[in-house]
């Protein structure tokens, strides 16, 4: 009986690493990523295996999957969902590259490690141990700087002799909203915005017959994605594009993650209507009582009305009426987020290379890289 117990505990403390590099593998953690992300402290959309797997699908390029799990006991208790990209000679890289899923245009905020509450030691250690065998680059991108998982990863490694930069990338403009109304909401915000938002809003009351529709049926959901993306496309082409919905694969990925999206319950797509003409939308997400907002676009012809600025007033109304602790307006420096949020929250990048010869070539490499980018935008710009 005191050998069976013994053995008992011996199996619950057993710790492993595992290294996923298939599309079976993948798909067969749905159940236990999301029961997983919940019981973490890096909860957001965009660590959900949905978003993960969709971006696999369509904006995969280069890559090679490899998701690092680790269990404790057998129970799932770490997710480490990376990317490897090989070397490129051409991009000075000679070292395969290990990053997080969801990098790049698509715009994902937030990536981390995936960790269950109260077992943040015992997964660190194991990550840092597999890590610390492998002779490859390290560029972990859009991390919450201050409460990461992976600073605390990259930390170790460093104290292994890796060499470790990082940086700040960008910021993510927010508004608290939990047990705000409405109305005390827009006492916040700036007199003269605060007065244009009101005074648009009424005019098109008074002029038009206003409807700002929620998608929510599936057969909506393509089309009004497709108008959403158009819209968007029309506003920034006078402005030298966006880069927001500008490949195959980017509209591909909104198509599909948009259905999965409005199944879970968590799209938040609305279109502006004025006497029943699309006039504007805004594409979102509402996930984990966080209102995401991601993208919006609105018909040129209604410039005038300022129908861009009424539809993100709508939707700040709409999370606010369904209880939002938050709006994340998501990384972006443009000057309209600015009038409705004065929170900022930092985004940055670890970059760590290892011990050795070949991690400080690799170095040199991405700095001479980044020197020459640099040099060549000064250039462009002084002959525009």
């Amino acid at each position: 009986m005191i050998a069976t117990f013994t053995k008992t505990l011996a199996e619950r403390s057993l710790t492993t690493v595992e290294r996923i590099a298939g599309m079976s593998g993948f798909e067969a953690l749905q159940d236990e990523w999301n029961e997983l992300l919940e019981a973490s402290d890096s909860d957001c959309l965009f660590l959900t295996w949905e978003w993960l797997h969709t971006w696999w699908k369509h904006l995969a390029g280069d890559r090679q999957l490899s998701i690092y799990t680790v269990r404790c006991g057998g129970r799932l208790d770490g997710l480490a969902p990376f990317t490897l990209r090989p070397p490129s000679l051409l991009g000075r890289r000679p070292l395969p590259r290990l990053e997080f899923l969801g990098n790049g245009f698509v715009g994902s905020d937030y990536l981390d490690f995936i960790v269950r509450r109260g077992c943040e030691a015992e997964v660190r250690q194991a990550y840092v141990s597999a890590l610390a065998k492998e002779r490859m680059a390290i560029d972990w991108t859009q991390l919450r700087r201050g409460s990461c998982f992976a600073a605390g990863v990259a930390s170790d490694l460093g104290a292994g002799n890796w060499s470790v930069v990082e940086t700040i990338t960008n910021t993510c403009p927010f508004i608290p909203l939990g047990g705000v109304s409405w109305e005390a909401y827009l006492s916040t915000l700036g007199a003269e915005h605060r007065y244009n938002f009101n005074r648009k809003w009424k005019r098109l009351n008074r002029d038009f017959t206003v409807e700002f529709e929620q998608v929510s049926r599936e057969d909506q959901c393509q089309e009004s994605v497709d108008l959403a993306i158009e819209l968007h496309n029309l506003r920034w082409r006078e402005r030298g594009g966006s880069d927001a919905f500008h490949t195959p694969g980017l509209v591909a990925f909104h198509r599909e993650f948009s259905q999965l999206a409005l199944k879970r319950g968590w799209l938040r797509l609305y279109v502006l209507q004025l006497n029943q003409k699309p006039a504007a939308c805004l594409y979102g997400f509402f996930y984990g009582g966080i209102f995401y907002f991601y993208q919006s676009g609105f018909d040129l012809a209604y410039l005038k009305q300022s129908v861009g600025l009424v539809s993100m007033g709508l939707g700040i109304k709409r999370a606010i009426e369904e209880g939002a602790k938050e709006y994340d307006l998501l990384h972006g420096n443009e000057e309209y987020k600015s009038h409705w949020s004065s929170e900022r929250r930092e985004l940055g990048r670890l970059e760590l290379y290892p011990p050795g010869g070949m991690g400080q070539i690799c170095r040199q490499a991405v700095t001479l890289e980044r020197a020459s980018r640099r040099i060549a935008r000064r250039v462009l710009t002084g002959i525009v």
